[in-house]
């Protein structure tokens, strides 16, 4: 049975996640209608992503004897400068979460909860592979720059990306 302050936390973690969502749709969007569709491609994976990890901790609460309580989501972003500010965004915003997380992880520490700790480290990893894909990206675009071809090429690539669920579902 999960504890008032765990639950409250976890509660607040399915609203990050599912901002996360909206905010990767929003750059979707975003990209939709600069017709920079292979990197649209990336950000609905994203999305995907950002869905699974909110069902897990969804999924978290109610396996352990608690309410899921669903929050207003927060209005994001809709408008960027450019391909490079949207992705330095993304990364911006990743390391927030893994923030989150982190926060969580101290949480059930000080709580004595070692099945939520548990249950977090999928997450600390998780967040390492988000960070570190982002970064990818933006390190491609800055070699770029602003050059058409580079950003039309980059779309290009960005189309192949593919959604694969997480192998576990808690």
């Amino acid at each position: 049975m999960l504890n008032k302050k765990i639950e409250e936390a976890l509660n607040s973690q399915i609203n990050a996640e599912l901002y996360s969502a909206y905010l990767y749709m929003s750059m979707v969007a975003y990209f939709e209608s600069k017709n920079l569709t292979g990197f649209s491609n990336w950000m609905q994976v994203q999305v995907q992503e950002e869905l699974s990890h909110a069902q897990k901790f969804f999924n978290y609460v109610n396996e352990r004897g608690g309410l899921v309580t669903l929050q207003a989501i927060d209005q994001p972003d809709t408008e960027w400068d450019s391909v490079q500010t949207v992705f330095d965004a993304t990364l911006e915003h990743e390391q927030k979460v893994t923030s989150l997380i982190n926060d969580l992880v101290a949480l059930t520490r000080a709580e004595n909860d070692n099945a939520t700790y548990n249950f977090l480290q999928w997450f600390v990893t998780e967040q390492v592979e988000e960070e570190a894909s982002a970064d990818a990206v933006i390190q491609k675009l800055n070699l770029i720059g602003n050059f058409g071809p580079g950003i039309f090429m980059m779309d290009q690539e960005m189309a192949n990306r593919v959604f694969t669920p997480p192998a576990t579902t808690a």
